[in-house]
């Protein structure tokens, strides 16, 4: 149930039984040539989408807007500073809360948005439980097995499959495969830390950051989102059981 396409007495009544509600988060910046610039909130979305259908939960509308400085040099990126974001998911969060929302589930998609969300969540007075769709072990099982090292940090093959298979392929045969990344470049900039937007577009001029996303396929997507809906709706039902 989408909740911006229900009514108030229809989410009066929802409340009435469960008290719970998931919340997607992303990011609207470049995903590389074969990449859609909204990834982020669409596999977050997408994924809650699947879930609530199958655990009867409320989706609140994405929180899109996020911060993203690093890829202010590619064209289309949009980013917010971690402070304006943390507020508006807090007042977003605050508000759920005032109706009753008493359980909080936050699905993101883009990692910069962790830590402005943590602040936010342990400033409401609700429940909170985060998650990124890429958390769950059956996730990461697909993603090793069809994409190793070359999932890499950004643009990877896995987010781009999701939208391959809910929204549309774009292809390039002559795109070379990126340079891969050493252990101690991944540790280092965990979280979306990846310095300055000029020096980032000098460091990965097409926008992936190791991942090979000429290896995304839509069969993929499908797989990949059915697998992550499935454990979020196990996790938000025993989050708010």
């Amino acid at each position: 149930m989408k909740l911006e396409e229900m009514t108030w007495q229809e989410v009066d009544t929802y409340l009435a039984t469960c008290q719970g509600v998931i919340l997607p988060t992303g990011s609207i910046e470049q995903h590389g040539p074969l990449g859609l610039i909204g990834t982020d909130a669409i596999c977050a979305r997408e994924i809650a989408w699947a879930a609530a259908d199958q655990c009867q939960a409320i989706v609140a509308p994405e929180l899109a807007y996020a911060p993203a400085p690093f890829n202010m040099s590619f064209a289309g990126t949009v980013s917010v500073s971690p402070a304006l974001f943390e507020d508006l998911a807090l007042q977003v969060m605050q508000s759920l809360a005032h109706h009753g929302f008493r359980e909080i589930y936050i699905l993101n998609g883009h990692g910069a948005n962790l830590e402005p969300l943590t602040e936010a969540s342990m400033k409401v007075d609700a429940d909170t439980h985060i998650r990124s769709w890429w958390d769950f072990e059956e996730v990461n099982v697909l993603r090793e097995a069809w994409y190793g090292d070359w999932e890499g940090m950004h643009a990877t093959p896995s987010e781009v499959s999701v939208t391959q298979h809910t929204h549309r392929t774009i292809e390039d045969k002559n795109l070379p495969v990126p340079r891969k990344l050493t252990p101690d470049y991944i540790k280092a900039h965990a979280g979306d830390k990846h310095g300055p937007p000029e020096d980032h577009r000098r460091d990965f001029p097409d926008g992936r950051v190791g991942s090979h996303s000429a290896l995304a396929r839509a069969d993929h997507g499908k797989v990949l989102l059915e697998t992550a809906a499935a454990a979020v709706a196990a996790d938000f039902l025993s989050f708010t059981g």
